[in-house]
C-alpha cells in the first residue's frame, strides 16, 4: 500500500507570502548599509582634498616697517621744506611825523636784514678781591664809622675776628675757617646797619661787631650751633640778646636775598670793597 501526500494550496500561499515578507523586511537593512557607505566615502574625498591658503604678499611685521619708513620719510621731507622756507620777522612800524605844513611824512620802510640774530648776552662784571682786602675793607668802614673812637684801627677790629675764629677752630667747634670773602660780605651786612656812630667805647663796639659775628657764624657756617662764650660779654648779656634779635628782625630779608640774589651780592661786595682807605691803598699799590 502506498502513502498519498496531499499538498494544499492554501499552504503554499502562505510560504509564498512569508518569503515576500522577508524579503521586504531584508531591504531597508541594504538600503540603510549602501547610504552610510556612500556617506563614509563623500567624507573620505573631502577631507583627502587638502586647503592651501593663499600666503599673504605683506606679513603684518613687513607691513609695520613700511608703513614707519613712509612716515620717517614724509616727516623729514617737511622738516626740509620748514627749514628751507624763510622765517617771517616782523618790521615795526613808525608813526608818521607831522611837518609844519601839516602834511604826515612817512620815514623810509626799514630793511629787512636777512642775516640771522644774534643773542646779545648781559654784560657780567666780574669783581675779585682776596680775603685780607676784605677784611681791611671791613675795618676801615667800622672805624669809619664808629669816629668817635679815636685810638680805634681798622687791624683791632681784623683781630677780634681773627681771634674767634681761631678759638673755635682750637676748640674743635668747627672743622675749617669761617673767614671767606663771601663770608665777610655777609658781616659787613649786618655791621653796616648794627654799627651806629653814637658808640662810645671799644668795649661797646667789640660787644655790638661781635654780635653780628655770632649771627653771621649761625646763618653761613657750616656747624649746626656755635657756642656763646668767644662772641657774649659776660657784662653785656641782656645787650647782646637784644641787639640779636633786634637785627634778626630788620634784616632776615636782606639775610635771605644775599645767598638768593647774585645781583644784591654784588652790590654789597661792591659796596665793601668801595670802603677801603684811600691812602691805604696808594700804600699797597
Amino acid at each position: 500500500m502506498g502513502t498519498v501526500l496531499s499538498i494544499s494550496p492554501a499552504t503554499k500561499k502562505v510560504i509564498d507570502v512569508d518569503d515576500k515578507g522577508d524579503k521586504s523586511l531584508k531591504r531597508p537593512s541594504m538600503f540603510v548599509s549602501l547610504s552610510w557607505k556612500k556617506l563614509v566615502a563623500s567624507s573620505a574625498k573631502k577631507s583627502a582634498k587638502k586647503v592651501t591658503p593663499t600666503p599673504n604678499p605683506n606679513p603684518p611685521c613687513a607691513q609695520v616697517a613700511q608703513r614707519n619708513s613712509d612716515n620717517l620719510r614724509k616727516s623729514l621731507q617737511s622738516e626740509e621744506r620748514k627749514q628751507r622756507a624763510p622765517i617771517p620777522v616782523p618790521v615795526p612800524t613808525v608813526p608818521a611825523h607831522n611837518n609844519n605844513n601839516g602834511s604826515s611824512k612817512a620815514p623810509p620802510a626799514l630793511k629787512q636784514d636777512s642775516s640771522p640774530a644774534v643773542a646779545v648776552s648781559p654784560r657780567r662784571i666780574v669783581i675779585q678781591a682776596s680775603t685780607g682786602e676784605l677784611l681791611r675793607c671791613l675795618g676801615d668802614f667800622v672805624c669809619r664809622r664808629c669816629f668817635k673812637l679815636k685810638e680805634l684801627n681798622s687791624g683791632e677790629v681784623i683781630l677780634w675776628f681773627r681771634n674767634i675764629d681761631r678759638t673755635l677752630l682750637l676748640q674743635g667747634w668747627q672743622d675749617q675757617g669761617f673767614i671767606t670773602p663771601a663770608n665777610v660780605v655777609f658781616v659787613y651786612l649786618l655791621c653796616e646797619d648794627t654799627l651806629d656812630e653814637s658808640v662810645a667805647s671799644a668795649a661797646e663796639l667789640q660787644g655790638a661787631f661781635q654780635t653780628c659775628l655770632y649771627l653771621a657764624y649761625s646763618y653761613m657756617g657750616n656747624e649746626i650751633s656755635y657756642p656763646l662764650k668767644p662772641f657774649m660779654i659776660e657784662a653785656n648779656k641782656d645787650v647782646f640778646w637784644e641787639t640779636s634779635l633786634s637785627i634778626i628782625e630788620r634784616l632776615s630779608g636782606k639775610m635771605l636775598q644775599l645767598n638768593a640774589d647774585p645781583h644784591f651780592f654784588t652790590e654789597v661786595f661792591q659796596e665793601l670793597k668801595s670802603q677801603r682807605d684811600c691812602s691805604e691803598a696808594n700804600l699797597d699799590r
